[in-house]
């Protein structure tokens, strides 16, 4: 059990960690990104717009002087494009065992209409999840090598409006709220269903899901590049100032759920008071510990994203010292047929 006693904004010393964060070159994935930066640790931004991932670099070594600025590394990823998935996994498990995985990139302020992908998903559902699955399914190994964890990122939204999410590519009732809540239920049930089939394989990983509170961009630090609220922006965002708080503190929950050593696979993390606050562990809505939502989402995963989990090679991963695969050969996820 994690203690109560955590210092977000001192953080244990992270020099010997490797992180990779989706959605990073703004709102909560900077912030995070920044928080394990300035704890020494290595962190791979990325996002799926070159010149806005080296303004985020720019801005993290800026406001970071005293961190080694090569530990910062940026990578092209569009959660909502498998091919993109791809690529970047090769790219990453080039470059030895990951310590976490910090599965944030989404589409908060969804389109008014239904759009699709190009590989025909409901756009929401392919950036918020099933990018997700994909991604962890194509860096398990490496994340096992490690002994790493990831974080899946929820929302007090499913405890407001528990969708089930039953017709999750949302192909006759459409709503930009349903899209948005609809995700984020798939995500904490991925989760924790990710969890539970890593502990039954013996895979040295870890899935713990966190959420931010109320954190707005009216209520965050202005950044180049980063962070630029209009006037308007944060004079409404002030005026929730009781119950909202910034980015960058929502960032906390997120970043204890990926390094706190005493926290434990299958947990769920948010604000002190839901909406704000330091993080504290929490319990999660009934939709997403529902392990039957789970199963019919997992099944989603594979068969939208036609990767299934290596859990086998996983689970025989050790931890490489060197850099040096580990997995005979299996670099990849198995592919669904």
């Amino acid at each position: 059990m994690a203690r109560d006693e955590w210092d977000p904004r001192t953080l244990p010393d992270l020099s010997a960690h490797s992180y990779l964060i989706t959605g990073a070159n703004a709102g909560l994935g900077f912030f995070a990104g920044e928080q394990l930066f300035r704890a020494g640790a290595r962190v791979i931004f990325t996002g799926r717009n070159p010149n806005r991932l080296a303004a985020a670099r720019a801005a993290v070594r800026r406001r970071t002087p005293d961190a080694d600025p090569e530990r910062a590394d940026t990578l092209l990823l569009d959660t909502s494009n498998l091919g993109s998935i791809r690529s970047a996994a090769a790219s990453v498990r080039g470059r030895g065992p990951l310590s976490g995985l910090l599965l944030n990139a989404g589409i908060v302020h969804p389109p008014k209409t239904r759009e699709a992908t190009v590989d025909g998903h409901e756009v929401v559902l392919a950036t918020n999840v099933l990018g997700h699955f994909a991604l962890a399914g194509e860096l398990l190994v490496r994340l096992a090598e490690g002994r790493g964890r990831m974080v899946w990122v929820g929302s007090m939204s499913t405890s407001l409006t528990p969708y089930d999410p039953v017709d999750p590519q949302l192909t006759t009732d459409y709503s930009p709220w349903r899209a948005y809540v609809q995700s984020k239920v798939a995500c904490t049930a991925l989760g924790f269903e990710a969890d539970r089939r890593l502990r039954a394989a013996g895979v040295p990983v870890s899935s713990v899901v966190a959420h931010p509170g109320y954190s707005t961009s009216g209520r965050t630090p202005g950044i180049v590049g980063v962070n630029a609220p209009r006037r308007l922006t944060r004079f409404a965002d002030n005026l929730q100032a009781p119950i909202t708080q910034s980015k960058e503190h929502g960032a906390w929950s997120l970043v204890r759920a990926l390094v706190d050593p005493d926290i434990e696979g299958g947990e769920y993390w948010g604000p002190r008071t839901v909406a704000r606050g330091e993080p504290r562990r929490q319990k999660a809505s009934r939709i997403t510990r529902d392990p039957a939502v789970a199963l019919r989402l997992w099944d989603l995963g594979e068969s939208a994203t036609g990767v299934q989990w290596p859990l086998a090679a996983a689970a025989a991963a050790n931890p490489a010292t060197d850099g040096s695969d580990a997995t005979d050969g299996v670099d990849g996820p198995e592919r669904a047929a």
